[in-house]
């Protein structure tokens, strides 16, 4: 069956069908529950989201400097995209900008010399407001070779509950989890913790050369009871402990819909336990599934404050990105890592896009002891803000000066990067990739049908990501670009069969 789905795999690849966007052969349906959450339920799909309030513009003379936590989840684009898939566009709380940009890689530069991170920054003209201009803050990890990579400490924890059962859910994740395994090496090791009614410990630490065992072990894997998530929790990370690897990738891969319900439930106190590790140097990535009662809140926040990264998998095609095409990303090569722009008089006021639940203030981004954000080998972050260029700016000269934060592993002294950029004259084109991120950010400030989205729209969007689309590569060796000018397409689709006749 293995075979046969890397095959199907294969296919979908070469001719260019993402299997994210072919539905299923069962027509879905969104159940509504009415039981008790942590966040705010979506009443048409039964999700939880926390609320959020966007980002309004503030006046420089007012607060000239803007801190947050840098995000690289993805989680929030994938969620849209099987919405989508699904013929619904998702609540407007689900769509989380950041989270729509930092899904893709950019063509960034690399870092030089012993630096881990590099920065980079660019000003352009904002394509759904005239006379407003963005700012593209770029941030790229350093990238390792396979021998470069150090040794793995991967604890998988399974949610195994009833709620997990599906081809969409635990059907899929063994499916991921043993091509996982297939890129491992064989130094690497394994351990599987699954919780539903009880916690059972299904695999000891294995080493990867034993790749027939773990696999053997993933594919015995059955979905059934309820849901005993925190003390499933505190087990993987005393099992991470126990095998804690010095200088390695020591790191909590938990896969989940996020439904605890059985001993500790609550968010606050998941994130109380996940807090009483965080010096421990051990890692936790989210990897969510299914809909119906997606506890979305939940895992991201477990995520934010875990040293974490959090991740929607709603695909075949969305299980080999994240657990082989980018797997270097679990591996963090800039740790904590947190973005101060000054603006100057040139700026008259400025907006963040996204980023709602990791603004800081400066106090927070000189503390070095203030948890932030992670970023993998390779990864790329992005950011943006809208400004509004004073009544008296000069060209060329600086608009802002933006100060990145970083450490090389946990809790060590930051290093800063520094970059100052300015609004550049009439007829000078900003990068592509600048407008890739203009162009994901419209398809967000659209879906979210946002108070602050100007003229966007999804034609918008799509003649702005267009030139940045190229054939698969170094950067985007799936094709997630070309695949993104499909789902907005479809994305049109929908919103128009809502629309009153």
């Amino acid at each position: 069956m293995k075979n046969i789905l890397r095959i199907l795999l294969a296919a979908a690849l070469t001719f260019g069908i993402p299997s994210c966007m072919r539905n299923y052969s069962h027509d879905y349906d969104f159940p509504k529950y009415d039981q008790g959450y942590n966040g705010e339920r979506d009443p048409v799909s039964g999700d939880t989201f926390y609320e959020t309030v966007e980002n309004p513009f503030i006046k420089v003379a007012q607060q000239p400097e803007s801190s947050f936590s840098v995000d690289a989840d993805g989680a929030s684009y994938a969620y849209m995209r099987r919405c989508v898939k699904y013929g619904r566009i998702p609540a407007a709380d689900a769509i989380r900008t950041e989270e729509f940009l930092n899904y893709f890689t950019f063509d960034y530069p690399a870092p030089k010399g012993d630096e881990t991170l590099a920065l980079n920054a660019e000003i352009g003209d904002c394509p759904w407001a005239e006379g407003h201009k963005l700012l593209r803050i770029g941030l790229k990890g350093k990238e390792l070779s396979e021998a470069e990579m150090p040794e793995a400490n991967f604890i998988l924890l399974i949610d195994t509950s009833g709620s997990m059962s599906g081809t969409d859910r635990i059907d899929l994740l063994k499916s991921g989890l043993c091509n996982m395994v297939d890129a491992l090496r064989p130094t690497d090791r394994v351990s599987i913790i699954t919780y539903s009614g009880k916690v059972s410990k299904v695999l000891e630490s294995t080493l990867v050369k034993d790749s027939e065992t773990i696999k053997k072990a993933i594919k015995g894997l059955i979905a059934s009871g309820s849901t005993a998530g925190g003390e499933a929790m505190k087990m993987a990370y005393e099992e991470a402990v126990a095998h804690y690897i010095k200088g390695g990738n020591n790191r909590i891969i938990m896969c989940t819909d996020g439904d605890f319900n059985v001993g500790v439930s609550s968010t606050d106190a998941l994130v109380e336990m996940v807090e009483n590790y965080l010096d421990k140097g051990i890692y936790l990535s989210i990897m969510g599934f299914g809909t119906g009662n997606y506890q979305d809140a939940r895992m991201e926040s477990l995520s934010n404050h875990g040293n974490g990264t959090y991740t929607y998998i709603d695909c075949e095609d969305e299980m080999m990105k994240v657990f082989v095409n980018e797997r270097s990303h679990f591996f963090s090569v800039a740790n904590d890592v947190k973005c101060q722009v000054r603006f100057t008089e040139n700026v008259d006021s400025y907006r963040l896009i996204g980023y709602e639940n990791r603004v800081m203030s400066s106090e927070e981004f000189q503390d070095d002891k203030k948890d932030a954000g992670e970023i993998g080998a390779g990864q790329t972050v992005t950011a943006l803000y809208e400004i509004i260029p004073s009544q008296t700016y000069t060209m060329h000269a600086t608009a802002a000066i933006i100060n990145v934060r970083y450490k090389k592993a946990l809790g060590e002294d930051s290093f800063l990067l520094t970059e100052n950029t300015g609004i550049p004259v009439e007829g000078v084109k900003p990068s592509s990739e600048f407008g890739f991120a203009a162009g994901l950010a419209a398809f967000a400030l659209t879906l979210r049908n946002s108070s602050y989205k100007g003229t966007a729209s999804l034609s918008m969007a799509t003649d702005l990501i267009k030139p940045a689309v190229k054939p698969a590569g170094d950067t985007d060796p799936m094709g997630l670009r070309s695949q993104l000018l499909e789902l907005i397409d479809k994305a049109s689709g929908v919103i128009g069969q809502q629309q009153p006749q």
